[in-house]
């Protein structure tokens, strides 16, 4: 969802922020970082690391390798996949983005002109829509001079100037987390409204503008981009809103806002940007405002900055445990369906009677309500959105333990929309895997519309995938 957008559905965010972390990627990633192993924190944390220290090392000298090596020592993947921007309707990473995370300005790469053409920083990337499989990330290092090959087929590679989080390390630090309460705000007090220039006065409230916080945010822009003790930055609005905010710094040393106003299209282009972390006030605060979430709910690096002293999880009891049967009307009486050896089964028919009906349904009868139940539970099961959910946002293991639990682990599954989004899931890694290896659908799948590489979620749909791919695999 846009980020503006979605301050104002809480209910959309309060599903994002129950299944895009799972609390399983949380507590690994946290115990391997913890460890010192911020390499198997990421990997728990479903980031790819693009990074190879010692290249890194001769390319830039040992000092540079030492200050990145400690950053990613210092990263908490999995905060960082918390406060990634994210997109409408489903919530899903914005795709095709490289997010700094950080910038060493003393760290210019090689060559003729490198200085001119920017910094080194270390970045993470979402992938484009079409290659996505399971919310993956990649963490590398943008050198302006040095273009690899990730860089090379990126949609985006150069660092985003909206979408930065150099300037907001309590948002991936795990140092540095504590942070958050003092960098969020839900705007200056009313009795200071009246003084804000008539644009800022303008702003529709529900949008939930950090309002409060601009000055001192563009204050830090300024100050990053070594712009004086005043200037002006581009407020992106979502969609086409733009403002012009004028701030200074006063004797004190304190940012102030200066003026506002809407900017003419020339006027913006060469502005700094506000970054969209410092434009909105953060979900979590407005979650916690509204009562959906729970402190527990949150990421426990953002629970104990927001709620300090918050009360430890409690494992609440599943809606419906494997063991328990569920019930059908069958014939004018009540019977049970539960797993039996791992399979799910119908209990109140014999095997003489059970083969009996599977015969006559072979034959085009009708058949039990009780069959009938179990075939539709293996063809498109009620968990079936919740299924879809954790697949899109990558927990293949949650999706899975769903399954499992309803349907038995030794359930083989039929025909029909359940199956049908797993080989969707299983089909779109191995895109995601040749848009890795850095091949284009024009190198290997010729002819498969992007929208069907994307959500194969048919069976026409899929046998065009799996053609494609086994001709690319004899080529």
């Amino acid at each position: 969802m846009l980020t503006d957008h979605a301050n104002g559905r809480l209910s959309l965010w309060r599903r994002v922020r129950a299944h895009a972390v799972p609390p399983s990627m949380i507590e690994t990633a946290t115990a391997r970082r913890e460890a010192g192993d911020w390499a198997g924190a990421c990997a728990a944390a479903r980031v790819d690391v693009d990074l190879d220290l010692r290249a890194l090392a001769r390319r830039h000298g040992r000092d540079f390798a030492a200050r990145l090596r400690s950053d990613l020592r210092r990263l908490a993947p999995d905060l960082l996949r918390w406060h990634l921007p994210r997109i409408a309707p489903d919530g899903l990473l914005r795709p095709g983005l490289t997010v700094p995370l950080v910038r060493y300005d003393g760290a210019a790469g090689e060559g003729v002109g490198a200085a001119a053409r920017g910094p080194v920083s270390l970045v993470v990337r979402t992938h484009p829509a079409w290659a996505d499989a399971g919310q993956r990330l990649s963490l590398a290092l943008w050198d302006p001079s040095a273009r690899d090959a990730a860089s090379r087929r990126h949609p985006h590679p150069s660092p985003s100037r909206r979408h930065r989080l150099d300037l907001h390390r309590h948002l991936w630090d795990a140092t540095r987390s504590g942070e958050l309460p003092a960098r969020s705000t839900n705007g200056a007090p009313p009795a200071d409204r009246d003084a804000w220039p008539e644009p800022l006065r303008a702003l529709p409230p529900g949008r939930r503008y950090a309002v409060g916080r601009w000055a001192d945010e563009a204050g830090l822009v300024l100050d990053a981009e070594d712009l004086g003790p005043a200037g002006s930055v581009l407020v992106r609005l979502g969609g086409k809103g733009r403002l012009m905010l004028d701030v200074a710094r006063d004797g004190g040393g304190t940012w102030r806002i200066a003026g506002a106003r809407r900017p003419r299209q020339a006027a913006a282009a060469g502005l700094p940007v506000l970054p969209d972390a410092a434009t909105w006030v953060p979900p979590d605060l407005a979650l916690l405002a509204a009562g959906l979430v729970e402190p527990h709910e949150l990421h426990p690096l953002v629970a104990a900055a927001l709620a300090p002293g918050h009360p430890p999880a409690t494992a609440g009891a599943p809606a419906r445990r494997a063991e328990e049967p569920g019930v059908v009307e069958c014939r004018g009486e009540f019977h049970r369906i539960a797993q039996v050896d791992g399979v799910l089964a119908p209990l109140d028919h014999g095997p003489v009677e059970l083969r009996r009906e599977a015969l006559l349904v072979a034959l085009g009868g009708p058949p039990l309500p009780c069959l009938r139940a179990v075939d539709e539970a293996l063809r498109s099961p009620q968990c079936l959105p919740g299924v879809r959910e954790r697949l899109a946002h990558g927990d293949t293991d949650g999706a899975l333990e769903i399954v499992t639990t309803l349907l038995g682990p030794q359930a083989v599954l039929r025909e029909g929309e359940l199956l049908d989004a797993l080989a969707a899931a299983v089909e779109q890694r191995a895109v995601h895997g040749l848009f890795r290896a850095g091949l284009t659908l024009s190198d290997r799948l010729e002819g498969v519309p992007r929208h069907v590489l994307a959500a194969p979620t048919t069976p026409s749909h899929r046998r065009a995938v799996r053609r494609r791919a086994g001709e690319a695999a004899h080529r």
